[in-house]
């Protein structure tokens, strides 16, 4: 299922899609969520990760993308799904894909991300979430969707 996240009717200034990629990292019943301190979706909690090089691999941008913004070494693992953003400004195609983290330490931010820290699974339907990100993780089954309020 494709979930299209901040969508707008106006024309985008993009001339072509960019791809981009987010980290699911989980422990138990907790999110690892980061607060991103640029737009799109400046001060909401957000899935660590962001663009993928020219050449670069994508497993390659999900490991670096975590490391930069979380300060926290991860494996990438299987991909739990897509999404689209679009506004005026930009258009991105975000795969999202499930992380095992390899440090035991707290998360540090980092690069664009303000605050990194992991939230009790039950919490997240409370934060302020980039938008599109509660249905996501709802589609996705990685929060009940009784936890999140409806986004879009």
């Amino acid at each position: 299922t494709r979930l299209v996240r901040d969508w707008s009717s106006d024309v985008c200034s993009s001339d072509l899609p960019e791809l981009c990629v987010g980290a699911v990292a989980l422990d138990g019943d907790h999110l690892l969520l980061v607060r991103r301190g640029t737009d799109p979706g400046q001060g909401r909690w957000s899935l660590p990760g962001g663009r993928v090089e020219a050449g670069e691999a994508m497993v390659a941008a999900v490991v670096r993308e975590f490391r930069e913004e979380t300060g926290l070494v991860a494996v990438c693992g299987p991909v739990i799904g897509w999404v689209e953003q679009m506004s005026a400004e930009h258009h991105f195609v975000i795969v999202d894909f499930e992380v095992t983290v390899l440090d035991d330490g707290p998360p540090v931010p980092g690069s664009d991300a303000d605050e990194a820290a992991w939230f009790p699974l039950a919490e997240v339907g409370a934060m302020e979430l980039a938008d599109g990100l509660g249905a996501f993780l709802a589609e996705y089954e990685l929060v009940p969707d009784f936890l999140l309020p409806l986004d879009g």
